[in-house]
Formats: C-alpha cells, sequence, structure tokens
C-alpha cells in the first residue's frame, strides 16, 4: 500500500520549491541557489511517476467501475491488465524512491582487493576480479586510477587498490565488497582437480577532506624507503616509497607505484583517509557498522557473497540466491545481471526495516546449484 499522503507531500515540497526558485533573494544567493536546485532536482523523477501513476491509477478504476455497464465492458475487460500491471510497477518504483538517500550514493569509491586462500591461485583471482571491475568501470565510463599494487611472480596480485571515480560509484558497487570465491582447475593442476581459493573486495567511499579532520604532524608518521618490486626498473633507483602510519589507530598504508615521493604520499593519504573516515562512520551508526565488519570477514571460503565457478561457467551470489550460467560474460564486465538484483533486494529490505512497507520484492534463482 503506497503512502500515499507522503507522497503529495513530497509533491507539494517540489511546488514549494519552484516558487522558491524564482525569488530574487534565492536567485542571488548563490550557495542557497544550488542547494534548492539539487533539491527540486533530486525530487523530479519521484514528482513525474507519481503523476503518472495517479492518471493510470483513476484510468483503471474507471475501467473496472465500467465493467458492470453491458455496453462497455467490452471496451474495457482486455485493457485492465495491462493497466494493473503497469500502476504496480509505478507502485515499486515510488516505494523504493521513498527510501531515505545514503549520503554516499554520488561518491567515487576505493576499491582493495587481496588474495585471501588459495596460495598462487587465489593472487591470479585477485587478479582476475580487478580486471573485471576494469571492465565494468570501462563501460560505465567511470575513470580508474592505481593506487597500490602488490604483484606475484606469477602474474597475480597479493594487494590491488584503486580508486574508481564517475557518476554514483558508491551506489553502484557498494554490494561488491566480501569475500569471492573461485572453482577452478589451475594450470598448474596435472590430474585436471578443481580447486577453490578466494579473495576479498572492500569498497569504501571516497573521504573528503571536510568530512575527515586529520593532524597530519601529531598523528601521522611518514617513513619514505626505496620501491620495492620486481627488479631492473627504474622505480627501484629513487626513495620513493611512501609509508605513513596512522598513530591513533595503528593503521599503515604503503605506496611505491610512482616515482615521485610526492605522488605516492598524495595516494597514500588517499587511501588513509578513506579507511579512517569508514572506521569513524561504523563508531557513529551500529547498524552500518555491523554491515562494514561483515564485508571481508577473515577471507575463509565458507565467509563467501558469491562463487565463480568456471568449469559450470557457473556464478551465484549467495546473498540473494542468485544463480547465472554467464560467468564468461560477467567476467569480461558484464555485472548488471547480478548489480541490479542486488540493489532492489537491499532497496526492499529498507523499506522494509525502516518504512514498514512489504515490497513483495523477490529474487528469481536460475537453476544451478550454490555448492
Amino acid at each position: 500500500m503506497l503512502p500515499i499522503a507522503k507522497l503529495e507531500s513530497l509533491v507539494f515540497r517540489a511546488e514549494e520549491l519552484d516558487r522558491l526558485l524564482c525569488e530574487p533573494d534565492v536567485a542571488n544567493d548563490n550557495q542557497r541557489y544550488r542547494k534548492l536546485t539539487k533539491e527540486r532536482a533530486d525530487l523530479e523523477v519521484l514528482v513525474t511517476t507519481f503523476e503518472r501513476y495517479k492518471k493510470l491509477k483513476q484510468q483503471l478504476d474507471d475501467d473496472r467501475a465500467a465493467l458492470s455497464d453491458p455496453e462497455l465492458r467490452e471496451l474495457v475487460i482486455d485493457e485492465i491488465p495491462g493497466l494493473e500491471a503497469e500502476t504496480g510497477t509505478l507502485e515499486r518504483e515510488l516505494t523504493f524512491m521513498l527510501l531515505p538517500a545514503d549520503p554516499n550514493d554520488d561518491k567515487n569509491v576505493i576499491v582493495e582487493i587481496r588474495a585471501a586462500e588459495g596460495g598462487d591461485e587465489a593472487t591470479l583471482f585477485a587478479a582476475d576480479l580487478f580486471r573485471m571491475y576494469l571492465r565494468y568501470a570501462e563501460k560505465k565510463k567511470w575513470r580508474v586510477e592505481l593506487m597500490s599494487e602488490s604483484k606475484t611472480l606469477v602474474g597475480g596480485f597479493k594487494e590491488v587498490i584503486a580508486l574508481i571515480t564517475g557518476d554514483r560509484v558508491y551506489s553502484t558497487m557498494r554490494f561488491e565488497g566480501g569475500v569471492h570465491r573461485v572453482q577452478r582447475v589451475p594450470q598448474t593442476e596435472a590430474q585436471g582437480r578443481v580447486h577453490t581459493s578466494t579473495a576479498t573486495v572492500a569498497v569504501l567511499p571516497e573521504a573528503e577532506d571536510v568530512e575527515l579532520h586529520l593532524d597530519e604532524a601529531k598523528d601521522l608518521q611518514v617513513s619514505i624507503a626505496a620501491s620495492g618490486g620486481p627488479g631492473g626498473q627504474g622505480v627501484n633507483t629513487t626513495n620513493s616509497a611512501v609509508q605513513l602510519l596512522h598513530r591513533p589507530t595503528g593503521m599503515i598504508v604503503k605506496c611505491q607505484d610512482e616515482r615521485s615521493q610526492i605522488k605516492n604520499k598524495a595516494k597514500a593519504m588517499k587511501i588513509m583517509k578513506s579507511r579512517l573516515l569508514e572506521l569513524e562512520r561504523k563508531k557513529q551508526d551500529d547498524a552500518v557498522s555491523a554491515d562494514r565488519r561483515s564485508m571481508v570477514g577473515s577471507g575463509e571460503r565458507a565467509e563467501k557473497i558469491r562463487t565463480y565457478n568456471v568449469p559450470q561457467n557457473r556464478i551465484t551470489d549467495h546473498r540473494i540466491q542468485l544463480t547465472l550460467h554467464k560467468l564468461d560474460r560477467f567476467l569480461d564486465g558484464a555485472l548488471e545481471d547480478v548489480i541490479v538484483p542486488l540493489r532492489t533486494h537491499y532497496q526492499a529490505e529498507r523499506l522494509r526495516r525502516e518504512l514498514g512497507i512489504e515490497t513483495g520484492v523477490t529474487t528469481a534463482v536460475m537453476a544451478g546449484s550454490d555448492d
């Protein structure tokens, strides 16, 4: 059941904003004008959707009333199912729009991928995940900046950290955080046995300077050293690696990918601030804290959020019990088939928890096991 009174109040607020934006004192106050313009823009889709819903609902009510008229019945009976389906869709869309906006939705993210259980195979899987996100970012026209990496001799990553910037990156990527599990036959496996390995992914909203107070002189210890990487590279010839130690928490961040000490320090600071901001959010919101803490766990196989089964070309997201047999496309960056159902599921859960609205949204499970 739609909360009509709530929706009507938001339409009234949009009309009020239209009037305010025409007033000279608002137009002359740039900061206020921008704030009100953004609020009005945020309401636009809801207002237009609600107006369409009301028109269709009125048409549906009229058609149902016409069923009792023998002369009109034949004209409306075939129209009613389509109207019912469309109004139902608009009802679901409107209930989702009523959710309080996450202040991080529009932010860029720092993605941290680390190899967990599985030795060399886990580092190769971490590299596969990184390539997958690179391809997805390319499809979304996002920009990816490598912040830090620790490569292995087999071509994998012990750890790789990247900044992804673009339109509503956090809103889209937030549910990628967790333990990812792969089942496949390693190239070094002579008997063709399937091995299981894991990697962890953390998705952190990029910290803004205005959000976090950090006293660099008091709180940070900066260490400079020669960059450590594969031999023979020019990066090893200068003392450019930067390690930051946050004294109050003991958190350490190291960056060595740039030849410039200044650039490495800037990257390390960006990572450090995002991690510290995440810690601060944990303290402020217990519910969010519980979600964040469970994001990557210890990297053990049993903590998986998603399984990538290569022999079966299968991907299973265990949080919503969704299985798809299109792993090859998924690893090539076609993440929407899982990201969209995930987002819909968690929106429905938030509606139920925060607004007491039951949406009836379920996630279809396609054939395939999730062992």
